[in-house]
């Protein structure tokens, strides 16, 4: 069920379209917010009521759009960019290093639920790559030491 909270959010989002299920995509961030940094089977079929889609029409945007997590994730979602550009830039080195310091893989998350690393096809900011997103913080020009240390300033 979803929390009065997340209703008068999902509802306020309503407010700026013209049809309702125009509204699925900003209803599973807020979930997704609320609810621990993803979107279980349970709050997809709630989404997908309150917002007159089938749960499968809505996994389907869910599962295409990237940023929606339908698993369980770290505290902190990192986003490596795997764009041509970062590959011309030091990609490997930098994907191998969050690989050792991690000691994770794309799709896993750290032993102490810290860090979940993902690949993402790119971020557009190909003038400074090599780059990844941490949340909402982007990170550019990345060197080893660079990576230590912001992977230092999220706790």
């Amino acid at each position: 069920m979803l929390s009065p909270e997340e209703k008068m959010e999902i509802d306020e989002e309503l407010r700026h379209v013209p049809v309702r299920q125009s509204v699925c995509l900003e209803a599973l961030k807020i979930v997704q917010r609320h609810r621990g940094g993803w979107v279980n089977d349970e709050a997809l079929a709630d989404v997908a009521e309150y917002v007159g889609l089938s749960p499968a029409a809505l996994d389907n945007v869910a599962t295409f759009y990237n940023l929606i997590y339908r698993k369980p994730v770290g505290r902190h979602v990192i986003l490596l960019c795997d764009s041509v550009s970062c590959w011309l830039t030091g990609y490997d080195e930098v994907r191998e290093h969050l690989f050792r310091r991690l000691g994770i893989r794309f799709g896993q998350t750290s032993p102490d639920n810290r860090f979940t690393l993902l690949p993402i096809a790119c971020l557009g900011i190909c003038d400074r790559a090599p780059a990844m997103l941490i949340g909402a913080d982007t990170h550019v020009e990345l060197t080893l030491e660079k990576i230590d240390r912001i992977l230092g300033e999220y706790q």
